[in-house]
C-alpha cells in the first residue's frame, strides 16, 4: 500500500471512530467530516492529488478510473479491509485536481430490527411479487434498508436474489438463498442492460440500486409484472411524488398505460429520513410506508396522486403510516427531539400538533 493510500485509510479510520458517516477530501481544504447528518470540519491535513489518486488506484477498478479521467467522475466501492470495514468512494475532477467523497458503511449488515423499522416493512420480505421502492434524499438509509430486507430474505428463504448496484456497498453472504451481486461499470454497462438480462438468469428477487431513467423504470415494471419481486429506489420525498416522478418519466401519451401498470404491481412506497437520535448515539431512521393497497390502486389509476396522503393516513390498519405520524411517535418516546423531528419533516406544524395531542 502506497504512502498517499495509507494516509487516506488513517483518515477514514479517525472518521469512523468519531462516527462520521462521510468524508470528504481533495485539493487544499483539510478533509471534512459528516457527523449526525452535521458537515465539521476535520483536524486532519489536506490530502493532495497524488495522495486521493494513491488511494483510487488501489480502491477503484481500472475501467472506473478511466471513467474518471474521461467524464469527470466515477464511482466504486471497497470490502472490509486497511479502513476497518466497507465505503463507496466517489470521485470528481475539481480545478484541474480530484475530490473525493467516502460514504462509510456499516461493518455488518444491521437487521430490520436493528434499524427500528416499522412490522410492514419487514413484511415486504415475505412477498412473492410486486414493485417495493425506497425514497427519500441522499444519505436518508435507503441503502442499508434495502440491505437489511435483503438479508432477511437471504436467512428466511431460498431464493435467487440479483442486485444490480452503482456500486455493490453490503455484500451478502449466501445463506438459505443463491445471491448474485452485479456492479456498474465493473460487471455490466448500466441498470436497464443488466436488469433485462437478469430476467432470463430465473431470478425470484430482483434489486435495482437506483431508477435513474425511463429504460430502468419500464424495465423494473415489466419485471414486477412477470411475477417477479423487485426493490428499487429514487431520490423522491414522499409517496405521491414517487408516484407522478414515475410516470412523468415517460411521455403524456403514454401516462395511463404506465398509470395501469404501476397500480398493478406495486406493493409499498417507503419514504425514509434519517434524524439525530436525542442520547446523541448516532441518528434513526423515521419512515412513510404506502402500502399497494385496492384504494390506493384505484388513486394512482385515475392520476388521482395528491389524494394518496389522505388514503396513507386512513390506512394504519394496512401498515401506513405518514411520516410525521412516525416523528411523532419518535417524540412521544423520547428517541428524538422536537426541534430536530421538524427539520426533516416538510409538514412541522404537523409533528408538533401530533406530539401535543399525543402526550
Amino acid at each position: 500500500m502506497s504512502l498517499g493510500s495509507i494516509r487516506v485509510h488513517d483518515l477514514l479510520r479517525a472518521a469512523r471512530a468519531r462516527r462520521a458517516s462521510d468524508v470528504h477530501f481533495g485539493g487544499l481544504e483539510r478533509p471534512a467530516l459528516r457527523v449526525d447528518g452535521r458537515l465539521v470540519g476535520g483536524d486532519a491535513a489536506p490530502i493532495d492529488d497524488a495522495a486521493a489518486r494513491d488511494f483510487l488506484t488501489e480502491t477503484l477498478v481500472p475501467e472506473q478510473l478511466a471513467r474518471l479521467d474521461a467524464r469527470g467522475t466515477a464511482d466504486g466501492g471497497a470490502a472490509p479491509g486497511a479502513a476497518g470495514s466497507p465505503y463507496r468512494v466517489h470521485a470528481y475532477r475539481h480545478a484541474g485536481g480530484v475530490r473525493v467523497a467516502v460514504r462509510l458503511l456499516a461493518e455488518r449488515i444491521p437487521s430490520l430490527d436493528q434499524l427500528g423499522l416499522p412490522a410492514a416493512v419487514a413484511s415486504l420480505a415475505a412477498r412473492g411479487a410486486g414493485l417495493v421502492l425506497f425514497t427519500g434524499p441522499t444519505g436518508s438509509g435507503k441503502t442499508t434498508a434495502l440491505a437489511a430486507l435483503i438479508d432477511r430474505i437471504n436467512r428466511t428463504a431460498e431464493r435467487t436474489i440479483c442486485t444490480i448496484e452503482d456500486p455493490v456497498e453490503y455484500v451478502h453472504v449466501p445463506a438459505r438463498s443463491l445471491i448474485t451481486q452485479c456492479e456498474i461499470g465493473r460487471d455490466v454497462a448500466d441498470f436497464d442492460e443488466a436488469l433485462r438480462g437478469f430476467l432470463r438468469a430465473d431470478p425470484d428477487v430482483i434489486l435495482v440500486g437506483e431508477m435513474r431513467d425511463r429504460a430502468t423504470m419500464e424495465a423494473a415494471l415489466t419485471a414486477a409484472e412477470t411475477g417477479h419481486l423487485v426493490f428499487a429506489t429514487l431520490h423522491t420525498n414522499d409517496a405521491a411524488q414517487t408516484v407522478d416522478r414515475i410516470i412523468d418519466a415517460f411521455p403524456p401519451e403514454a401516462h395511463a398505460q404506465v398509470r395501469s401498470q404501476l397500480a398493478a404491481v406495486l406493493a409499498a412506497i417507503v419514504a425514509l429520513r434519517l434524524v439525530p437520535r436525542r442520547d446523541g448515539a448516532g441518528r434513526r431512521a423515521a419512515a412513510e410506508i404506502l402500502i399497494g393497497t385496492d384504494a390506493v390502486r384505484a388513486l394512482i389509476r385515475e392520476g388521482k396522486t395528491h389524494m394518496l396522503r389522505n388514503t396513507i393516513v386512513t390506512g394504519r390498519a394496512s401498515g401506513m403510516q405518514t411520516l410525521e405520524t412516525h416523528l411523532c411517535e419518535l417524540v412521544v418516546r423520547g428517541e428524538v427531539t422536537l426541534a430536530d423531528a421538524q427539520a426533516v419533516s416538510s409538514r412541522p406544524a404537523e409533528v408538533r400538533a401530533f406530539e401535543r395531542s399525543a402526550s
